[in-house]
């Protein structure tokens, strides 16, 4: 059995822009942005560098199919650089080559760089990538929010979850992100809303309504990892690590059996039991400090709050409407205001997850830092629909804790 990576990578510095309407700023702009905060909070020459991936979700609007564009914008002096593309996961897949890169002992330093500009397209939503092509986006037939509509009738259905309870505890999900994001200067969207508000707003598709459903924003985020040794060289003391991250692909299964009912997402039920048992994790309900998951709508915050675990099956709606994971609740969820007040630029979600947990750990999150010791923080990114997706799960700590 594989023995895992826990401790054997650290994040030595990290980089995130603000996301929003980045009209001034290139694709290439916005990685460079990114890049120079995690060198400078890294204390290293982008010359100590020897490998690097970059992820992005539409290469044909941003910046090609390969890692060119990474290494021209950055001046990396001609190391591997390759380009990762795997659905709305992508970024966390960028981040997984890099540490995989370092445990393994193929790379000394890596770099992962995550970046998109979605509002350039014009499209409200994500591009229509089929245009003039016969290529298929998901795989599937329907829009994303009518894919994630059907997963909250599934799982109102499975779980005899009434509409009015549903529907509130989704609203408590994107009240509680935009009271978050009221803290983070690098969100998109942060103003605050009302329950009322998001009950009253126009149906997208239903049960879920405007409030309901993330932004579009252009961004960019970045990750320098080594081995924690390397770290000590220069000169951290408080040394954060990867303690577990896993990826799971749908091979096809929920689309072809009568087993799967539609009211979860598999992917995420199979990396995350594969991360805990890596992280030496039993019970994440308790072990857990934070967490950031792909709210792409509420719904899939609410349904993920199971597929890790830490609700019981058909309790998420009741331990969200409970508070459990308000900003100042027993494990809070989204303290950063998520891709709900962040917006979905593709290839940059995951890192940037990655980076609110990193400055969590390190008592860096301004007003927003979660009160008490921040030990063990997981990232959920998912990618595809409920019915074809890609889940990467990662939690990352502290050396020692």
């Amino acid at each position: 059995m594989p023995k895992g990576i826990k401790d054997t990578v650290a994040i030595v510095g990290m980089g995130c822009v603000r996301f929003g309407e980045r009209w001034d700023m290139s694709a290439e702009d916005l990685m460079v942005e990114a890049f120079e905060e995690s060198l400078t909070d890294a204390g290293i020459s982008r010359d100590d560098i020897d490998a690097a991936w970059l992820s992005v979700g539409f290469d044909s609007i941003n910046v090609g199919p390969s890692g060119i564009p990474a290494a021209m914008a950055l001046q990396l002096d001609s190391i591997p650089v390759t380009k990762v593309e795997n659905y709305c996961a992508s970024g966390t897949d960028a981040f997984r080559g890099a540490v995989y890169a370092v445990a393994s002992g193929a790379s000394d330093i890596a770099l992962a760089i995550g970046v998109e500009k979605l509002k350039d397209t014009g499209y409200g939503g994500l591009p229509v990538r089929s245009r003039g092509t016969n290529y298929d986006l998901f795989g599937v037939t329907g829009s994303a929010p009518g894919n994630f509509a059907q997963l909250a009738m599934a799982y109102e259905s499975k779980n005899g979850v009434s509409r009015r309870d549903l529907k509130e505890a989704m609203a408590h999900i994107s009240v509680k992100s935009h009271d978050n994001a009221l803290k983070n200067p690098k969100a998109h969207l942060r103003k605050a809303i009302s329950v009322e508000t998001v009950l009253n707003a126009p149906l997208i598709a239903d049960p879920l309504g405007l409030y309901d459903c993330c932004g579009v924003s252009d961004g960019a985020a970045c990750a320098i990892v080594t081995t924690p040794e390397k770290a000590k060289e220069l000169g951290l003391d408080n040394i954060v690590t990867v303690k577990a991250l896993q990826l799971a692909t749908s091979n096809g299964w929920e689309t072809r059996s009568s087993d799967w009912d539609g009211s979860y997402v598999n992917t995420t039920r199979v990396a995350a039991k594969r991360a805990y048992a890596e992280a030496g994790i039993v019970n994440p309900r308790e072990s857990l400090d934070l967490m950031e998951v792909h709210d792409c709508f509420s719904i899939t915050e609410l349904v993920t709050m199971e597929d890790l675990g830490v609700s019981e099956q058909g309790s998420a709606y009741r331990d969200v409407l409970d508070g459990l994971f308000d900003a100042d609740g027993r494990l809070p969820v989204q303290i950063d205001g998520g891709l709900k007040c962040f917006g979905h630029p593709i290839g940059a979600s995951g890192l940037r997850m990655i980076y609110e947990m990193y400055l969590q750990l390190l008592g860096r999150a301004g007003e927003r830092q979660r009160t008490g010791r921040v030990r063990l923080g997981l990232t959920h990114n998912l990618g595809g629909m409920p019915s074809q997706s890609v889940a990467a799960v990662s939690i990352i700590g502290r050396l020692g804790d």
